[in-house]
């Protein structure tokens, strides 16, 4: 096991002690919160470096990365709406986003090819941390509760955007790959031999 699978490992290990983190109630649990969840983010960014610069990108990297973040991001979304901090039918979307997407891969990757994470991904990724971080301190620090809700209606936006992107790319690659299979050509069912056998009489 590389280093940066070990970073993507260790992303998914964050997840139970955040959520503890943030149901438990006690001073200062909420910055340890934020702090752990940040410390998860940052794992996901190093990983992706660290693959990159020590040429250790693996199929089984690419396909842990964005499930680890999916359970990070989703674990923080659906504890903040227990929390009643957010409300849960955006919650749906952005978690329905992402469990439709991780669908969408495992039917790639059964056909034999990946789907490369996307740049609008990639932002509503970003958007995403900035938001559970804003949203976790809000009850601290109020001043901060309109950005919060404004942050959070941008990870909506780039959540169903960025999807719409991946299903697209998913059609378009699916398409090219019937094509090449069969440019131009007919499927013909095979004949059974008795079938096979009347054929030849008549043809004769």
């Amino acid at each position: 096991m590389n280093l940066p699978i070990s970073l993507t490992l260790l992303r998914i290990f964050f997840v139970p002690l955040l959520v503890v983190l943030l149901f438990t109630k006690g001073e200062n649990t909420d910055l340890w919160a934020v702090g752990v969840f940040l410390l998860a983010a940052a794992t996901d960014l190093l990983d992706g470096y660290l693959a990159r610069r020590r040429s250790e990108i693996t199929t089984l990297g690419i396909m842990l990365d964005p499930i680890a973040d999916k359970l990070l991001t989703s674990a923080a979304f659906i504890s903040l709406v227990e929390l009643h901090l957010i409300p849960a039918w955006m919650v749906v979307i952005i978690v329905g986003r992402e469990l439709a997407v991780s669908g969408l891969r495992a039917i790639a990757s059964a056909q034999g090819w990946l789907l490369e994470v996307s740049e609008l991904g990639k932002t509503k990724m970003v958007f995403q941390v900035i938001a559970i971080t804003v949203i976790v301190l809000k009850q601290r620090y109020p001043v901060v509760r309109s950005l919060g809700d404004v942050l959070l209606w941008l990870v909506v936006v780039f959540a169903l955007s960025s999807a719409v992107q991946y299903f697209w790319a998913f059609w378009k690659r699916l398409d090219l790959g019937i094509k090449r299979r069969a440019p131009g050509r007919l499927m013909v069912m095979p004949l059974d031999k008795k079938e096979a056998e009347e054929k030849d009489v008549t043809a004769q």
